[in-house]
Formats: C-alpha cells, structure tokens, sequence
C-alpha cells in the first residue's frame, strides 16, 4: 500500500520546501519530492535559486566585486597590492562549497520538520478516493493536498538551444572555467546584468544585447537611467534596440549577427553567449493530464488569487504560476498555501514584493514607478536623495546613485520607493515594511536612523517628499 501524507509537495526549490515546512509545522504528515542531483548523484534541495540562480550567482558577485575593489580600488585606501593573481577554479570551489551549504541545511530542516524526503521526479498518476496517486521517484505515494512547486526553466532562442559550453544558461554562466576574452549577452534582464557584472569585473569585454528600446523597462526610470550611467562608466557596454539574427558556433567560440537600432548590420564575435530572454514554467514530467490539470497558453499551472489550481486540493505556487518569477514570492506563496490548508489565513501582497539586481550599483524598489504612476493619472509626489551625500557613502567610497520615494499627494501614503546604489537589496526592507503598514513618507522622515549610516538616504529622501531634506 502507497505510503499517504496529509500534504505532498513537489518541487524543492524556495516555494516548495518551505511549504512542505510550514505544513509540517502545522501538524501535517507533509512530504517533499525533489530531482535535483549533485556531483556525486546524491539530492541537492533548494531548486534553481540554491543550485544554478540566487545562491551562487552572489558568491560569484562577492568574489568579483573583491577582485574588482583589489585591483582597482584598495589603493585610495592607501592599500597597495602587487602580484594580485585570479584563481578562477578556486572561486568556482568557493560558489560550489557555498552551494553545497545550502543544500545540506535545507535537507537538516526536513529531518528537524520530520518532513519525509523523495528523491527523484515528482508526477501525476491519477486521483483517487484516498486524494492524489504521486509517483516520488521510484515510490508511489498517495496525498489529500498536493502543491505543485515545479519552478521554471531558461528560455532559449528559437533555433539556438543551450549548450552550457559555448551558449549559455544562467547554468553554464556559473560554470565558466576561465575569464572568456569577449562574452556577449542576449537579454539586459535581472540574470544577464548580473553574470555579465561578474565575467566584466574579472577582466571579459562583455556586451549586452537587448532588443527593447529601453533599459530595464520595469524599473523606474530615473533609476534605470542612472544605473545605466553607472555601467557605462564601468565598461559594461548595452546595446538597446538590437534586432538579432543569425547565431553561428565557430571553432573560436560564437558569431551574433544583429542590427541595431539604427537599422545598422552588425557582427559580434565572442567566446561565450549568455542567453537571458526569461524563462518558462517548467512542468516537464508532471503529467498534469493524468488528472485534468489545467496549464494557460504559456504552460503556466492557472491557479486563483489563493493558489488554488483547476482541481480540488491541488495547489501551486511559484515561478509555476502566474506573478513576479522571484524566490521570495515563492516562498510567501509556499506558506500561504500551508496556512490555507489549515483553515488559516494566507496572505501575499503582491505590491509589496520587492525586487532587486545584485549588480554594483545594486537596484532595488518596491511598490510603483512613476511611469506607472502616470499611466494611471495617480497624483503623487516625488523625493529623491543622492549617495553622494550620505557620509556612510563617502566612507565606504561608493556614492553612486540615490534613494526615491513616491507618495500619494493628498494623503502621503507610500505608493513606491526605489533605490540604485551601495546595499539597496538591504535598504529596501524598510521600505517593504513601511509599505505594508500603509506608512507614509512622513512616518519614515520623521523615524530616527542611525548616523552614519546609508539608511540616512532612505530618511532624507522622504523627507525630500516634502522638499525638506536636512544634508542636500
């Protein structure tokens, strides 16, 4: 007889195994299932964002930036380095150890959760009287609720599929055995900046691609302008309004023909191409037709504003479904979703989902642009605060970029904040909090911030709501 769990989730990436957590901390019989696999075939918990995403991406972004500030900017600190070497395999150790951490910690939690493990593929096979038949690798388990927690994968140019040696995935990127000489972009989005953040800071001429017109289109404009500027300066070199066409591997690397946005045929020869144009729900092997699962147009699990899918007690969450492909969403999402089976409450608020790219400067923001903000005749103010003025910055010697606020105009209320510059991906979460309390600008002004700090710059840019501010 098929082993039986109150709850079965399939999936371990972020949303997944913190659901399966959550639910076992509600006093369900809760089992994960998951396929990833490391070096040596054992289980590696924690999906793309632990193995081939989040996790590593900022091991190789801190490695990066040091060999960065080493080479470049320890002697304005009156620290003079000679004979600085780059180990490349050593760093990649360092990001795979780093990995490795990770997988293993979240393998302690399901034991310290007595959550029971599968190792394999999760899949439909049918709906009984008992729930849903789930085949967990090679074992057959039987479930009342099931959360499908699948995650995505990286799209690929039509014609021109992954290679992970010479075309790229954020996979192969986070692989790449020494510094390419020229590596070329598709796609400006969150992965591609970042990855072509830490290959130019180790010495690659990189070029980005990207076939919008606009930079960073979901971000505020302001901000993406001055973040633009930003990666100029650094050598980082953004095509916009590029049209590409034929891709051919060569036996030195890979040629990319495009026109650009003067309609201007071009070539471009590198040693690598990182394709970052999005990615896909990933329901490959689910079999959702086994019990009538319903996917939209994109392949996406279709699901309510509670994460209920087209079948009763089958639930989704994450990259899976619809909203912003963000670990932390799904996380949100996994709770939710286990508090809702328990009768409880689950709450996700989408408008307060922050977002952030781990570049240098870091962009991060919260709420709405001002491009939205206008699209939707919302009245609203606006305040801004440069690095440039904040001690904490002068010290550290960076003072790129600044810290935004928009407020509504007749009641205060933060509708978005919006920050390029030194630790935006922490700032941000004064801003979150702040937002979900329905604070307003006036409330963050008026709240003491420790001096000298960087969070002085969220302070002064609300009080800039209000055409106020104390140090600008």
């Amino acid at each position: 007889m098929a082993k039986q769990f109150d709850v079965i989730v399939i999936g371990g990436g972020p949303g997944g195994y913190i659901a399966a957590i959550r639910a076992a901390q509600l006093g369900f019989n809760a089992a994960c299932i998951d396929e990833w696999k490391n070096d040596k075939g054992g289980p590696a918990l924690g999906g793309t964002c632990t193995n081939v995403g989040c996790i590593p991406s900022k091991a190789l972004l801190q490695s990066s930036e040091h060999y960065e500030h080493a080479s470049k900017h320890f002697a304005d600190h009156g620290i003079n380095v000679s004979g600085l070497g780059l180990d490349v395999a050593k760093m990649l150790g360092r990001k795979d150890s780093v990995v490795k951490q990770n997988n293993d910690g979240i393998q302690y939690l399901f034991k310290k959760n007595k959550v029971s493990f599968f190792h394999g593929r999760g899949s439909f096979v049918k709906a009984g009287a008992d729930g849903y038949e789930i085949k967990a690798g090679e074992e057959t388990i039987t479930g009342k609720h099931v959360i499908v927690a699948t995650g995505s994968n990286a799209r690929a140019l039509p014609g021109v599929p992954f290679d992970e040696q010479v075309v790229l995935s954020n996979d192969g990127a986070l692989r790449v055995g020494a510094v390419p000489k020229k590596l070329v972009l598709i796609g400006s989005g969150v992965i591609g900046l970042e990855m072509g953040s830490v290959w130019r800071r180790l010495g690659a001429e990189v070029t980005v691609l990207e076939a919008l017109p606009t930079f960073l289109g979901a971000v505020d404009e302001q901000i993406a302008k001055e973040a633009k500027k930003a990666f100029d300066k650094q050598g980082l070199k953004i095509e916009l309004g590029v049209k590409v066409g034929d891709i051919a591997k060569t036996a030195a690397g890979v040629t990319v023909n495009y026109t650009n946005a003067k309609g201007e045929a071009q070539k471009i020869e590198a040693d690598k191409l990182i394709v970052s144009i999005g990615r896909v729900p990933n329901t490959i092997g689910l079999n959702p037709e086994a019990v009538g699962l319903k996917l939209d147009e994109r392949g996406a699990i279709v699901v309510d504003e509670e994460c209920r899918t087209s079948l009763p007690n089958v639930w989704a969450v994450g990259d899976v479904v619809r909203g912003p492909m963000l670990a932390h969403k799904a996380e949100e999402e996994g709770v939710a979703v286990a508090e809702r089976i328990a009768g409880q409450h689950g709450h996700v608020n989408f408008n307060t989902v922050p977002w952030v790219i781990y570049t240098s400067p870091e962009i991060a923001w919260v709420g709405q642009t001002e491009q939205q903000l206008k699209a939707a005749g919302v009245q609203y103010k606006a305040g801004t605060f440069p690095f440039l003025a904040n001690g904490r910055a002068r010290a550290l010697g960076d003072t790129t970029g600044m810290v935004k606020f928009l407020a509504d105009a007749r009641t205060d209320e933060i509708l978005g904040v919006h920050i390029v510059g030194p630790m935006a991906s922490e700032l941000i979460s004064e801003a979150v909090v702040a937002m979900e309390f329905r604070a307003s600008s006036e409330d963050i002004a008026r709240i003491c911030h420790a001096h000298p700090s960087l969070s002085e710059a969220t302070k002064e840019a609300a009080l800039a709501v209000d055409k106020r501010t104390l140090n600008f």
